[in-house]
């Protein structure tokens, strides 16, 4: 089960910079400064292996924050300690499933994910983003939504027509309509649904019981979150609702908590250019100070916590 304990995997200094949230917490802090710019947005083999080398057996149960969500694939090395079977429900306004190199990135790690055979079901939810949109689906992971190995629901998106490419139809969480030469998919939004009933009914029919949460922040509104990407749809007392729910209803085992906002320094030329180009413009944090910005976070990280761990504050005094 999730333990009562907090790691900062420190890769940016956002949520170790959180005086309250580390007063209250007293989190382990893993100093990974030295190879943050060379781990954002995706990592080498090598880089991968230093942030492996530092992640304790005995703390895989802990919540580990990761900073920016421009980590969010390290969430894949923290699944990889575990080899029991394994569902992962992701929170994210980004499907993350593109089948495009590099494994190990931001925008791929979910593909990564799904190679382990322990992990036998990925659920992602809000997300709402372009990446699955007519054009840029068409390097998702659509094969991984056969036999409901993925379920995806958006908080709100427009039907999503694919080109050549077959979709799946015996998924869940979609309805395919299936032509010569394209495919529409219809997604199953959760905005309008009573999310309690739709949540129970979903838990309910996931087989493991034992359960990895991973939650980027760029899945809720602009008003209680400042990321280094768009915002998300979900209102904040929908997500700490589902979380509740989760954690009455299965065992979870782990949790990463992603989408502080940092600014984007990269190491290298190449990784420099990208950045640029796939970081939009307005992102949450837009024109926020640094302050404002880690206030509103430190906030949204204590709800978080205050409801996966509620007894936590209690055993570990300021």
């Amino acid at each position: 089960m999730l333990a009562e304990r907090i790691r900062i995997l420190n890769f940016d200094e956002t949520v170790a910079d959180q005086k309250v949230l580390v007063q209250r917490y007293r989190p382990d802090i893993v100093d990974l400064r030295s190879i943050g710019p060379s781990v954002r947005l995706w990592s080498d083999r090598a880089n991968a292996a230093k942030v492996s080398a530092v992640l304790r057996p005995e703390d895989r149960n802990a919540v580990t924050f990761l900073g920016s969500g421009d980590f969010h694939h390290i969430s894949s090395l923290l699944i990889d300690q575990f080899d029991e079977p394994v569902t992962v429900i992701v929170f994210d306004h980004h499907p993350d499933w593109d089948i495009l190199p590099p494994r190990l990135g931001c925008g791929s790690w979910v593909s990564r994910t799904l190679q382990r055979v322990n992990v036998r079901k990925m659920v992602l939810l809000g997300i709402s983003s372009d990446d699955i949109s007519s054009y840029s689906i068409q390097t998702g992971n659509l094969n991984a939504l056969a036999r409901d190995r993925v379920e995806i629901y958006p908080y709100q998106h427009a039907p999503t027509f694919t080109l050549f490419k077959k979709v799946p139809a015996d998924n869940i969480s979609v309805k395919v309509r299936s032509g010569v030469f394209r495919d529409r998919i219809v997604w199953k939004e959760l905005r309008g649904l009573d999310l309690t009933e739709f949540f129970v009914e979903l838990l309910g029919r996931i087989e493991t019981k034992k359960v990895y949460v991973s939650l980027d922040k760029d899945c809720l509104q602009a008003d209680c979150s400042r990321t280094n990407w768009e915002a998300g749809f979900f209102k904040l007392p929908e997500v700490l609702l589902l979380l509740r729910l989760i954690r009455e209803n299965l065992d979870i085992v782990g949790m990463d908590i992603t989408g502080d906002y940092s600014p984007p320094r990269m190491d290298g030329r190449i990784k420099t250019i990208l950045s640029k180009l796939d970081h939009p413009r307005d992102h949450s944090s837009f024109q926020q100070t640094v302050l404002e910005t880690g206030a509103v976070n430190e906030r949204l990280n204590l709800q978080i916590l205050e409801t996966v761990i509620p007894s936590a504050p209690e055993k570990r005094p300021a």
